[in-house]
């Protein structure tokens, strides 16, 4: 039979050695959580960073900025046609519609993502003209690329 000093001290024990194993585990779940938390953030933040470099170079007028972003096929609607175009032609098509349509400022609208996938609507103002922009990107294995671009009257 145990003394009362010999119960506490072993009820002292069980709960040091529980609530020391429960302490390991939460540091372990919390360090998982930071873990995923800044890998989550950081991958945000490239997607977003892509998004706002396309839109740096629309301010621009830069065919060639823009291209860096470009898929290996991309679609393209101008108000007088629309075509799915190789990365390359994609670029001539686009450096023509801004030689036309000198741009004096492209301003954002609305940008969202799902699934991988970012959008950013805006206006883009020209010497001509405004024209309502999409620009779409996806996810393609570690960085983003610009499958469709339109541009709206």
């Amino acid at each position: 039979m145990q003394t009362l000093n010999q119960h506490c001290f072993t009820t002292g024990l069980l709960h040091w050695h529980v609530f020391s194993k429960m302490q390991v585990v939460n540091m372990l779940t919390m360090k998982n959580l930071i873990k995923y938390a800044l890998i989550v953030f950081l991958l945000s933040s490239f997607t977003f960073q892509s998004v706002s470099d396309v839109v740096h170079a629309l301010n621009m007028g830069n065919a060639a900025l823009v291209s860096k972003y470009f898929d290996k096929t991309v679609d393209i609607t101008l108000p007088d046609k629309s075509n799915s175009y190789s990365k390359s032609q994609a670029e001539l098509i686009l450096k023509d519609f801004f030689t036309n349509n000198v741009v004096t400022r492209f301003a954002v609208i609305h940008t969202g993502d799902k699934y991988g996938s970012q959008y950013c609507i805006g206006s883009l103002q020209t010497r001509n003209g405004t024209f309502r922009t999409t620009i779409y990107l996806k996810q393609k294995g570690d960085k983003q690329v610009l499958q469709e671009l339109k541009f709206e009257k």
